[in-house]
């Protein structure tokens, strides 16, 4: 097993976080906070905009499953990476659309961003390509749609959608208990 990480924000972690739980060769996903200014936010303090961190994931995941590009690939393609600092009704830098690559990640996360752009002409990508520090989330943020994110009204809106485009787009690369 050839283990590595990536750091992606596409919008609410809850939401990114349920895709890539379903993608193969994953095996761990964290919700945190990166590309911000202060050190160790909070989820309130991040929720008002003022400390620059994005909502993201870190994706531990099995590069002899599944490849970094493929892992972007499906990352850009299961939210909509055109809108500026936003995802549908969540508003704000903090719903940006950005991926953080680790060492050696640079030009994998510029080619991902590349093949989302000619694939869909004049839908633009607004992704940014960032750096910064990675503080996780509190531990309620963390595998939120097993749990608590099946009663919220929100995540029942926003999630279910998102799973579907990966399931239809992706299926491929979806787990065989997804």
């Amino acid at each position: 097993m050839a283990e590595q990480q990536a750091i992606v924000a596409g919008g609410c972690f809850w939401c990114t976080e349920a895709v890539m739980k379903d993608v193969i060769g994953v095996s761990g996903v964290e919700s945190g906070y990166i590309g911000g200014h202060q050190a160790s936010p909070t989820y309130k303090e991040v929720c008002t905009g003022n400390t620059g961190h994005a909502e993201g994931v870190r994706v531990t995941f099995d590069d002899e499953q599944i490849t970094l590009e493929q892992l972007y690939d499906v990352f850009m393609g299961t939210h909509d990476p055109s809108q500026l600092n936003r995802q549908g009704n969540d508003v704000g830098t903090q719903y940006r659309s950005a991926i953080f690559p680790l060492e050696g990640q640079e030009d994998e996360a510029r080619a991902a961003i590349d093949r989302w752009n000619d694939e869909h002409p004049g839908q633009e990508a607004v992704t940014t390509i960032e750096g910064g520090e990675w503080y996780p989330a509190e531990d309620y943020h963390q595998e939120y749609w097993e749990g608590e994110g099946q009663r919220n009204p929100y995540c029942l809106a926003v999630i279910p959608p998102k799973l579907m485009k990966l399931r239809k787009s992706f299926q491929k690369y979806l787990k065989e208990d997804a």
